[in-house]
């Protein structure tokens, strides 16, 4: 072999196993919450299989990311306005089942909420460095079980955005140095939706893509990554609310903006937010992310026994006859997304039942009852589907039309966030530690 091609094999090896590291958002590399690392840890406690933990200043939900050597996770200092609301388990004790609000945790001054962005090192948990940003405006009120650092943040390499439930939004780059930021709930309208902002921000290209669909407004956004600047804004209506995270899918020499919204799904131009295409049905609280695999984009609604479906992308109009593939009318988690893997998809009920349906019909291959209550993701790697309970548990399965329990590992925390994956380890967050599993 000649030392050009040597080189140039070289580079493509080193290129991959670099991007192998990264988890930028939420859903992970292509927002599906699978990852092609091997060697995963399946066996874990608070004694045992953890790497470091480190405690966080505030508390939150939103799920960490990781670029290179450096792990980000979101959260809120100070106390803002909480509600009770609607709870996953029905007919028994939430508390007992696990189910329980955000924790007291720290405060600084008489009401005053400062937004976090804390960066770790990957390999040791040390603090790296830290971003504050001050709450303005109304606090908004929330669900118990969250706060206004619920959105997960982005990254794109070069910076990481955050937005927080207030509107406010920010790029700050991989040194901790603030580079633009917005409040959009200043700029256009107070963020107010029943139970609190939860979207997180995508980043597209050199775009971030927002889903601002509140009670008062509704409206896709687009800004400048490097600048914050308006690209463009796409109204959706009065009173059409989302608590999911739009997914961009490329299709047809075109890119479309997948919503979950109260009136339905909906395809929307990438270039200018303009609705391509709707998929009609009313829903209370549309909170699970769409994915995206060998052309069909697959999701569940939310709320009570959600319908879930599969779709592709690419429609005109109303798309319920033409480009519907499926449709299961109940039985998808309330919160949780769901997780494409080797042809079947993974789902995880409120109150601990694990459902597995073949990917090209909708068909149900597998359902047991394994316990836990769940508002985290699951995730998919190795051969592995891993099953985050709110109550500390997380439960990993084997991959397959009859999976089967390979470990219960408990840690000592609320577990509300999707796990992140990188070099390795899994990454978990908890109210107010963040844990790196495996060696």
């Amino acid at each position: 072999m000649g030392k050009a091609l040597l080189a140039g094999t070289f580079l493509i090896a080193l290129a991959a196993g670099v991007q192998a590291q990264q988890w930028p958002t939420w859903r992970g590399p292509a927002a599906s919450g699978v990852s092609t690392e091997k060697g995963l840890p399946v066996r874990w406690s608070d004694q045992e299989n953890v790497a470091w933990k480190a405690p966080l200043r505030g508390l939150g939900i939103s799920s960490p990311i990781v670029w290179n050597n450096l792990v980000f996770v979101t959260s809120q200092v100070g106390s803002g306005v909480a509600r009770s609301g609607p709870r996953l388990v029905q007919g028994s004790d939430p508390l007992n089942a696990g189910e329980r609000p955000l924790g007291a945790g720290p405060t600084e001054g008489d009401g005053n909420v400062t937004f976090l962005l804390t960066a770790f090192d990957r390999a040791t948990g040390r603090k790296t460095w830290e971003h504050e940003l001050k709450a303005e405006g109304a606090l908004n009120p929330v669900h118990e079980k969250h706060n206004l650092a619920s959105p997960s943040p982005a990254t794109d390499g070069e910076r990481v955005y955050v937005w927080f439930g207030t509107g406010q939004i920010a790029a700050i780059d991989t040194a901790g140095k603030l580079v633009w930021r917005k409040h959009l709930g200043k700029e256009y309208m107070p963020f107010e939706i029943n139970w609190g902002h939860a979207s997180s921000p995508v980043v597209y290209k050199d775009m971030l893509v927002l889903a601002c669909y509140h009670d008062k407004a509704s409206y896709l956004l687009a800004l400048d990554s490097k600048t914050g600047a308006l690209r463009w804004k796409a109204d959706a209506g009065s009173g059409v609310t989302s608590y999911s995270t739009p997914l961009v899918v490329e299709t047809g020499g075109r890119a479309e903006i997948v919503v979950n919204s109260s009136i339905g799904v909906s395809g929307h131009d990438a270039a200018t937010g303009a609705r391509l295409w709707h998929f009609e049905e009313a829903n209370r609280f549309p909170i699970p992310m769409a994915l995206h695999h060998d052309g069909v984009v697959y999701l569940s609604r939310g709320y009570r026994s959600s319908p879930f479906m599969a779709i592709r992308p690419g429609g005109k109009g109303d798309i319920s006859t033409s480009h519907v593939v499926w449709k299961v009318a109940s039985g998808a988690p309330y919160i949780s997304s769901l997780v494409h893997y080797d042809g079947l998809i993974y789902m995880v009920g409120d109150v601990g039942v694990l459902t597995v349906v073949d990917a090209k019909t909708g068909e149900r291959v597998f359902q047991e009852r394994i316990g836990g209550v769940y508002s985290a993701s699951p995730i998919a790697a190795d051969g592995k589907v891993y099953l985050v309970s709110e109550d500390g548990e997380t439960i990993v399965i084997s991959a397959g039309r009859t999976p089967s329990v390979l470990s219960r590992n408990k840690l000592a925390a609320r577990q509300l966030a999707s796990p992140a994956v990188a070099g390795g380890r899994l990454f978990i967050r908890s109210d107010d530690v963040l844990y790196a599993i495996g060696k």
